[in-house]
């Protein structure tokens, strides 16, 4: 099972991301019986409003998101035209935004940041299901 959706990058798209997403884990459990969590929803929905966030706030132009599910996993992918990677800042109690990535990091089972030969290519495995535990973000990638 698989979607992609691209955007024109406008502020709109960003909830737009989000409904897309919980569609698409809403048929995956109805349409062919996968089992999705209450938190792989919620995981879902969070991690693809961070990413598309950071898409429209430092890219220029359209988004594309790219969700589909293997093995267990929901994966999630942005896309970009600005080929700067973003980088996870150390935690500063006292910093005032710019903590999403920290935040997707921390719930992911597995993320990704690569160039493409345009843009960058964002990407986050999530578990459809509690009980599996897989490694988590700090382990290899997707």
């Amino acid at each position: 099972m698989r979607t992609t959706t691209a955007f024109d990058g406008g502020g709109g798209c960003i909830a737009e991301a989000r409904r897309r997403a919980a569609r698409f884990l809403d048929r995956a459990r109805s349409e062919h019986g996968m089992p999705v969590s209450a938190r792989a929803l919620d995981v879902t929905r969070l991690v693809v409003s961070e990413l598309v966030t950071n898409a429209v706030k430092y890219a220029p132009g359209p988004v594309l998101l790219d969700l589909w599910i293997t093995g267990g996993l929901v994966e999630v992918a942005v896309w970009d035209s600005n080929p700067a990677l973003p980088l996870a800042h150390a935690a500063e109690p006292g910093r005032v935004g710019r903590h999403g990535l920290e935040i997707v990091m921390s719930v992911v089972h597995g993320f990704e940041a690569r160039r493409e030969p345009v843009g960058k290519r964002i990407a986050a495995r999530i578990a459809l299901t509690d009980d599996d535990r897989r490694g988590r973000a700090g382990e290899p990638a997707l």
